[in-house]
């Protein structure tokens, strides 16, 4: 809400990502370090786990509202503490204190790196992480990658355009039983297909 949207999608996109491609390069390197049967159970009784834990955190939790609550606390304390800076100097200073950044930031934005580094340290050994790489140890590691680009780019886009507007409408509780009832779904696809040796 306080940087361009642009730096900020841009950021998130990037680092989930380069998310994506790890993870199921370790998909699809796990085959190959554990037989072809095991990684396909294993992801099978992962998918039937995360749809467990979303479907309890649906009906029994509160916790993300509160860390929510939490974070939009700290965000505004950070906002009237430090509510901008007026644009203002000359290009002799803008240069100057470009040369004296750290060498990242002389390529990309502040905002852009920030962006980055909280969502892909966020994501870390997240439900949707171990997901992506039991799905590329079980399916085709091509097809998971674009997949979950394609699908991480749709809910980041529409989290950044429009957050706010659609933190209103759809709640968190719909959000967890839905996930919880798409990853059984998924659990009871993986338990019925046969696995290639």
């Amino acid at each position: 809400m306080r940087h361009p949207r642009k730096l900020v999608l841009l950021g998130c996109l990037a680092a989930l990502i380069v998310m994506t491609i790890l993870s199921a390069v370790v998909g699809w390197a796990a085959p190959n370090l554990i037989s072809r049967k095991w990684t396909h159970h294993i992801t099978t009784v992962l998918f039937f786990g995360f749809g467990l834990w979303s479907l309890w955190d649906g009906f029994m939790e509160d916790g993300e509202a509160e860390e929510l609550a939490e974070v939009e606390a700290k965000l505004d304390a950070d906002w009237k503490a430090n509510p901008g800076t007026v644009k203002g100097g000359n290009k002799a200073d803008d240069d100057s204190k470009k040369e004296r950044r750290p060498f990242l930031t002389q390529f990309f934005s502040p905002i852009f790196l920030k962006a980055f580094s909280i969502i892909f340290f966020g994501e870390w050994g997240d439900k949707s992480q171990l997901a992506t790489i039991g799905l590329a140890a079980d399916e085709n590691p091509f097809g998971v990658v674009l997949g979950g680009i394609l699908g991480q780019a749709l809910c980041t886009t529409a989290a950044i355009l429009g957050g706010k507007s659609l933190a209103c409408q759809i709640s968190e509780k719909i959000v967890a039983l839905l996930g919880g009832v798409l990853f059984i779904v998924f659990g009871i696809q993986s338990l019925l297909s046969t696995v290639e040796s």
